[in-house]
């Protein structure tokens, strides 16, 4: 069963600031892969991200952030980013400042 895919306009705006076309056109086809099988891809996030699901892309470096609608047959992607512990750029520290407002 194929998952339709949806962007959340937060996706849209921090693909959108990656610089790098090889590496928006590597992240595009990691989501584009998400429509198969999403719920046995990555890792289920807990905390403020809890009912989310992390998966990794362009090896170690980005992360994708997404969730999944059983019901709707639909794969939401809230987050993209690069994955940078301590830092205010760091994916899940966007998402989590997000998510907190």
């Amino acid at each position: 069963m194929k998952y339709r895919l949806e962007i959340t306009p937060l996706a849209i705006e921090l693909l959108a600031k990656i610089k790098d076309r090889r590496e928006q056109q590597g992240l595009k086809k990691r989501i584009e892969k998400l429509q198969l099988e999403p719920q046995k891809q990555g890792k289920a996030l807990s905390g403020k991200l809890g009912g989310y699901r992390s998966v990794r892309a362009l090896g170690q470096r980005y992360r994708i952030v997404y969730r999944v609608d059983q019901t709707k047959i639909v794969v939401i992607i809230v987050g993209a980013g690069i994955r940078k512990e301590g830092s205010k750029k760091d994916i899940y520290s966007i998402l989590n400042r997000f998510f907190a407002e």
